[in-house]
């Protein structure tokens, strides 16, 4: 099928500017199909050529970047030069834009990515986060206490309108097209999910680059549906306006494998998922519990999940048990901590300043819990 007028330029042209800096040939390529399907490499070769000058700049023997003056699309700031400010054992956490920082990183650099991403977008915004600190809601909905015991809050999903959504799949897509990049062939990526937004994280990330593979059932019972009308509670009582939600998904997906699975194993040590035991493979639905209070109370986030399912999922993603472990919405460091405590190597990317203090003490205090059992 022949491709629309500009849509080999369009499609070359929002890569350099998703990942802020140069691209190889070879690169480009693979964005331009995982995006448009089946296309010449003569094709992209030729538009590249064509344009230096114009649109591109030559950086090297097959590469490119947008022209520093190009009025066609914006690029991202200067590349990052960042150390670490948090190291406890094989962790090491940043405080960075995770979009910045990926756009900074050598290609195929990073094993797997286990990760909880911000979903309205809003709710982790400085004005936000400030109403949850104080109590006042905004954006999230503050539950009442149930026997004494005080709930989690969590985002209103469900008054995203269709701009949000959009926003979204923008969001989604950009985060699948630079971890494309980052990750190693076969390289895992498990993204923490819900029910009501699985759809767009796997398609848009899908447009990324990336091959879905699933999901993974965290089996918990959450706040969410189960409620009769609002405001109409009374006239309806045998009715709730969606089910009660029970589970919470988290989409499974990878960058495409170049060869062979035990072709990956052998050079990646990526291409599948580490076995629980010799009898028994590692499953897609896993009984969970709420986050313990003591864990709630050492990373106090909103959104942090507990270490019994972290450590199991974060396990898994390493086949062969070796490689590094990314998380680039690292919150108060829990995943970094059950990569700790199952020994992987490990790297986390926060850009609120706040959350980072809490992960300097929380990421030891969390890794080094005994009573926990990953498997």
């Amino acid at each position: 099928m022949a491709k629309a007028p500009g849509s080999i330029r369009d499609s070359i042209c929002g890569y350099l500017q998703t990942i802020g800096g140069e691209g190889s040939i070879e690169e480009i390529s693979r964005a331009v199909v995982a995006q448009m399907g089946a296309t010449s490499p003569s094709s992209i070769r030729s538009y590249l050529n064509n344009n230096v000058g114009k649109s591109f700049e030559r950086v090297g023997r097959g590469r490119y970047r947008l022209k520093a003056n190009s009025h066609d699309f914006t690029l991202l700031p200067a590349k990052l030069d960042l150390g670490p400010v948090v190291i406890v054992g094989k962790a090491k956490l940043y405080e960075a834009d995770c979009f910045e920082w990926l756009a900074s990183e050598p290609v195929s650099s990073i094993h797997a990515c286990v990760t909880d991403p911000p979903y309205g977008l809003l709710e982790y915004t400085e004005e936000e986060q400030e109403k949850l600190r104080k109590g006042r809601g905004g954006v999230w909905r503050i539950p009442p206490s149930f026997d004494g015991a005080k709930r989690a809050p969590l985002p209103r999903f469900t008054v995203l309108d269709e701009n949000d959504r959009l926003k979204l799949h923008a969001f989604f897509k950009r985060f699948g097209i630079l971890l494309n990049r980052v990750l190693v062939p076969g390289g895992n990526v498990v993204v923490a999910s819900n029910p009501l937004l699985s759809h767009i994280v796997a398609s848009a990330m899908s447009e990324g680059g990336l091959e879905v593979r699933g999901q993974i059932i965290r089996l918990v019972m959450t706040m969410r549906g189960g409620d009769r009308p609002k405001n109409a509670h009374l006239e309806f009582p045998d009715v709730s306006v969606m089910p009660r939600s029970m589970f919470e998904p988290w989409v499974v997906l990878r960058r495409p494998l170049e060869g062979r699975v035990q072709d990956s194993l052998r050079y990646h040590k990526t291409g599948g998922f580490r076995r629980i035991s010799d009898e028994k493979p590692f499953r897609d639905v896993i009984a969970s519990q709420k986050t313990p209070k003591r864990e709630r109370e050492i990373a106090p986030h909103p959104s942090v999940k507990p270490q019994s399912f972290l450590r199991q999922v974060v396990r898994a993603a390493l086949p062969m048990g070796q490689g590094t472990v990314l998380d680039p919405f690292a919150g108060s460091g829990s995943t970094l901590a059950a990569a700790n405590a199952v020994g992987y190597r490990s790297v986390g990317i926060e850009s609120d300043p706040k959350y980072v203090k809490v992960a300097k003490s929380a990421i030891e205090q969390l890794g080094s819990l005994q009573e926990i059992d990953p498997i």
